[in-house]
């Protein structure tokens, strides 16, 4: 087709006006503003503190002696247990499996021995808190103690993150194309060509999900037709009620869709923490959620013989129904074009493959539509669960302290039992092992006894890693037992009683790392016409102050997650911010937003298990390791984490590594980039215009009900202006 003959049948927008053009790069700032802003305030807000409320318990027993000791439980719990009393192990075994209650204990004859009852399965963090809570409670009691787990979890999945992993890749299948789809095949977004393909693409991507954490990384044994039939509920759920929102929405559904299936979704599943830890909006979240939904229902049918299996199909089939039903309404009613979408939809129409690029072919368009989010879903469930589906420890660095021939000894002894585990090593005073401690060289230090009847002392650092402090104290604990000795424990940087389990700095890290790519993937989308480094470096450092001074006002003021250091945070991670950003726009500027998810691998999702900042680094996967000291987020977690409890310790050489990051960015923008996007031969982007505006109160002209004829919607809605 001739270009005249192109330029009659889709006619170029209209000039963008002064008002318009600072419209639009207003929007622009508010897009990453508020996808950072609702994902960390959530996840630091439910995630920094989290303490069991009504968690439900069984006391198995009968008579005064159970009573008491069930009034006992409730009192003493104040308000973290919601206690009953059941007459048999059977009634309590039952109730667990049914997932009624997450944990029991049973009351022992004089001289017995207590029995706590949990199922590992029905989410690890919550069997973990049951089995501190009971065991503690037995243990004041002066009861021995012995442990059950009703329901183990599989050898590949050691965390029980693998329901979760799977129910996010399902989520992220379900939301993340229709952005592509809305800029680049718009006439896909009919619904009754829409559905159809949503049920394939289910279909696809839950076998997928399924052949990743199968077959590739081990976290699942079969259970193929399982994924697949969930999966491709789950998914065509959450595609056809993207669809609705995206309907009515048009660009801006993306920031709905991940509030709610992600952002609300991961709190609200019960498959990492319990929601008996989150505030109790989320406890209602559990139940209409599809994350939820499709994760409980995977791990009813994996684990609990199905019990509430079909309770959770029938929340993924209302809102299929639901959403599939009022988008096909209001199709009827309004016409299919999206408001804020291409007015243009037939398939020769001048449009990107993905937002930003150049006029692309329809097959290429169809390509990058699946290919995309394909990826995407890849990345994270691959990366995430490849690095947290099995933690193992090894090679944990832990120093014995003592006088040169007591330590020799020491250490002999203890290759024996834990040098499969621990990288062993000897110092020579407790002075010594403090400062490797705090530099984060070791993880703990053992200090053997100075005298016959002394008690040894590990040294460690909660602020360092909760869960490496946790294990090396599990291992050092059984150690001093097994000598006649009780273990001491030194604590030089405790955690602060807002950061219970840890995670504040990877929440901190990973929040300036986002703001810092997200801001050149939506300005790619948004802004091609800024193609010079001089046009988008006072931009770039002017997100990067203020998008900092937001978080830490998030985090601290409105959150009281992290107190205090408000200059170092801002500064910092102003810092980071423009590295990153500079650093992300080599790849999103040079290659389109098709770039975006390998710059998401290096910066963002390889980074989180090599941060140590939620599962201690010793305990993941080895390759991971070396990144830990050339990757930029795990250089942020550890500039949080040392500012708030290492004295600042090894700040320096982590800002370093994050201004080389951002200066080798900035210089190839500068020097490569722009010669690339200004290159005599470049193709210009796409049309920005004309965008779908409904006129009201006036009736859908006919012509919108037919997805190939795109020259009667422009006569009938307008040439529109540029979005």
């Amino acid at each position: 087709m001739s270009t005249t003959t192109d330029a009659v049948k889709y006619p170029p927008p209209p000039p963008e006006t002064p008002a318009e053009r600072k419209g639009r790069l207003i929007a622009l700032f508010v897009m990453p503003f508020l996808i950072v802003t609702m994902m960390y305030a959530t996840y630091m807000g439910t995630m920094h503190d989290p303490q069991p409320r009504d968690l439900p318990v069984a006391v198995v027993g009968e008579g005064a002696s159970a009573e008491r000791f069930a009034d006992d439980l409730r009192a003493g719990a104040d308000e973290a247990l919601d206690v009953r009393l059941v007459d048999d192990v059977d009634e309590a075994t039952e109730l667990i499996g049914d997932q009624e209650v997450a944990g029991a204990i049973s009351v022992p004859a004089p001289g017995g021995t207590a029995t706590v009852y949990r199922a590992m399965a029905g989410g690890a963090s919550q069997a973990t808190t049951v089995d501190r809570m009971l065991s503690a409670a037995a243990i004041g009691e002066s009861w021995t103690v012995e442990r059950v787990d009703l329901e183990p979890l599989p050898e590949g999945d050691g965390s029980g993150t693998m329901v979760l992993f799977a129910a996010m890749g399902m989520m992220l299948a379900g939301y993340v194309p229709l952005s592509g789809m809305l800029m680049g095949t718009p006439n896909l977004l009919r619904a009754r060509r829409f559905l159809p393909l949503a049920l394939g693409w289910g279909a696809v991507t839950s076998s997928l999900i399924w052949l990743i954490l199968g077959p590739v990384v081990g976290a699942v044994d079969g259970h193929y037709p399982l994924f697949l039939g969930v999966g491709t509920l789950a998914v065509t759920a959450v595609a056809a009620t993207q669809l609705l929102f995206t309907k009515v929405l048009g660009p801006f559904a993306v920031l709905l869709g991940m509030l709610l299936w992600v952002v609300f979704g991961v709190p609200a599943s019960n498959l990492a923490m319990p929601t008996h830890s989150m505030p109790g909006f989320f406890g209602f979240l559990h139940g209409v959620l599809p994350l939820p939904a499709a994760g409980e229902a995977l791990r009813s049918a994996i684990y609990f013989d199905g019990d509430g299996f079909w309770g959770h199909l029938l929340t993924l089939a209302l809102w299929l129904v639901a959403g599939a039903g009022l988008a096909i309404a209001k199709e009827r009613r309004s016409g299919h074009l999206v408001v804020g979408g291409p007015l243009y939809t037939g398939p020769d129409a001048p449009l990107s493959a993905l937002a930003g690029g150049p006029v692309a072919p329809y097959r290429t368009r169809l390509t990058a539509v699946a290919l995309f989010p394909l990826s995407i879903v890849i990345a994270v469930v691959g990366l995430m669960s490849l690095s947290m589906h099995q933690p193992e420890v090894r090679d944990m660095p832990v120093a014995v302290v003592g006088p040169a021939a007591q330590a020799d000894e020491a250490l002999a002894g203890l290759e024996t039992g834990l040098g499969d585990y621990l990288d062993l090593r000897q110092v020579d005073t407790t002075e010594e092992a403090t400062d490797l401690v705090r530099s984060q060289e070791l993880v703990a230090a053992y200090v053997l006894p100075t005298g016959p009847g002394a008690d040894p002392t590990l040294v460690t650092a909660g602020g360092a890693g909760a869960s490496q402090q946790s294990t090396v104290t599990q291992m050092f604990a059984a150690v001093a037992a097994e000598s006649g000795g009780e273990l001491v424990t030194e604590d030089i940087a405790p955690l602060t009683d807002d950061d219970a389990g840890g995670s504040n700095s990877l929440y901190v890290g990973m929040s300036w790392i986002m703001a810092g790519f997200l801001f050149f993937a939506v300005m790619r989308g948004g802004a091609p016409d800024l193609t010079r480094t001089r046009q988008l470096l006072p931009l770039v450092a002017g997100w990067s102050v203020g998008i900092s001074v937001w978080l830490w006002f998030l985090f601290d003021v409105l959150i009281g997650a992290v107190n205090g250091h408000a200059l170092e945070l801002i500064g910092y991670g102003s810092l980071t911010v423009f590295s990153v950003a500079w650093v992300s726009a080599v790849l999103i500027r040079a290659f389109g937003m098709g770039a975006l998810v390998p710059v998401m691998i290096v910066v963002m999702l390889a980074g989180t298990p090599a941060s140590g900042g939620g599962l201690s680094l010793y305990m993941v996967p080895e390759f991971f390791r070396p990144m830990a000291d050339v990757l930029p987020l795990p250089a942020a977690v550890d500039v949080a984490r040392s500012i708030v409890y290492l004295d600042g310790t090894g700040v320096g050489r982590d800002l370093l590594l994050i201004a080389i990051w951002g200066a080798v960015g900035l210089l190839l923008n500068f020097l490569l980039v722009d010669r690339w996007t200004n290159r005599a031969n470049a193709r210009p982007p796409a049309p920005m215009g004309p965008r779908h505006r409904p006129e009201r109160p006036k009736k859908t002209d006919d012509a919108h009900q037919d997805g190939d004829q795109d020259a009667g919607p422009l006569a009938t809605a307008g040439a529109g202006q540029p979005g």
